[in-house]
């Protein structure tokens, strides 16, 4: 009877460096395979064992700026000197096609597309607490604790923009967190406005019609 339509939907996932963001969306798409994750584009050098068109889209600086120049990144941000952003034609190109869009992005830039396509679903994933996060962070061992510290600061700040999103996830359990995606996720999909067209074929027109009392829907209601 209800034919949604086939545009796919745009998720923007955001949340604290060591709210686990990547685990979380690794276990979830594992249940949900029409999500697509986009592949952000960077202008830093590929590290051991990364891929071009896995792991990042990796380009020059120059090139970087110019696909900003064309209006072809969806959003941006340059970090410890490298541009890092979502190229707009790959998002678009899967959306069309019906796919769930997945984008694993920092706050700055899920807000810039906020301004650009509001209608997209923001969810934000918490940690537990501010000390499962410090202690998560300090099992990475890949900082010093100096820039631990700095991560940590900017977590206060990030979760200041929380209101700014549609839904809020607390990752205690990695496990857990995936779930309460999936059903976000679910319920988005139920959104009346998602619908294209309510049709109804011949013989549920005929039961409809015999089984309406013409007489009880024009009477009115005793309330």
């Amino acid at each position: 009877m209800i034919r949604t339509k086939k545009q796919g939907l745009l998720m923007v996932l955001s949340g604290p460096s060591g709210s686990g963001k990547n685990t979380v969306c690794d276990i979830a798409k594992k249940a949900m395979p029409n999500i697509w994750e986009s592949i952000s584009m960077t202008s830093r050098k590929p590290r051991r064992g990364e891929e071009d068109g896995k792991d990042y889209y990796f380009v020059s600086e120059e090139e970087f700026e110019e696909n900003i120049k064309e209006g072809k990144m969806l959003e941006y941000a340059k970090f410890a000197g490298n541009y890092y952003g979502t190229p707009r034609d790959s998002v678009k190109k899967m959306l069309d096609s019906g796919k769930d869009v997945l984008l694993v992005i920092e706050i700055q830039g899920a807000l810039q597309i906020k301004e650009k396509v509001p209608q997209a679903l923001f969810i934000f994933l918490l940690p537990p607490s501010m000390k499962e996060l410090k202690r998560r962070l300090r099992l990475r061992k890949t900082e010093t604790e100096e820039k631990l510290m700095e991560r940590f600061e900017t977590a206060y700040k990030e979760i200041n923009e929380l209101p700014k999103y549609n839904y809020v996830i607390v990752n205690d359990k990695a496990e857990e967190a995936a779930l309460k995606l999936e059903a976000i996720v679910n319920a988005e999909k139920c959104r009346v406005d998602r619908i294209e067209e309510v049709f109804l074929d011949t013989d549920e027109e005929k039961l409809h019609e015999e089984l309406v009392d013409k007489d009880l829907v024009n009477k009115p209601l005793d309330l």
